[in-house]
């Protein structure tokens, strides 16, 4: 594997993290932005009124977005094993060469 190949493997990865975790974590912090201004609001400083509404929403997204993280992923490990014989296939040419 060259540089470029794992330049773009790398690439790919980050942006298959980003694009599969991204809406929980935008939808966490619009929950938490919802309820400290709630907090601020109401003069409430309970901690657990912070994470419990998170908690929920998080799993509730989960649920709610869950094949589709599931069919992203799913497709970026098919895409690296599909892909698997040519990085073994330039690595072992390599060796050989040498």
């Amino acid at each position: 594997m060259n540089s470029e190949n794992v330049l773009a493997f790398a690439e790919s990865s980050i942006y298959t993290l980003l694009q599969v975790t991204g809406p929980l974590l935008i939808l966490a912090v619009v929950v938490g932005l919802l309820i400290s201004i709630f907090q601020a609001t109401t003069q409430i400083q309970e901690q657990t009124l912070a994470f419990v509404p998170k908690i929920i929403a998080v799993l509730v997204g989960v649920v709610v977005l869950g094949p589709w993280m599931l069919t992203t992923m799913v497709e970026f490990t098919m895409n690296i094993f599909q892909n698997l014989n040519q990085f073994c296939r330039v690595s072992n040419a390599r060796n050989n060469k040498y």
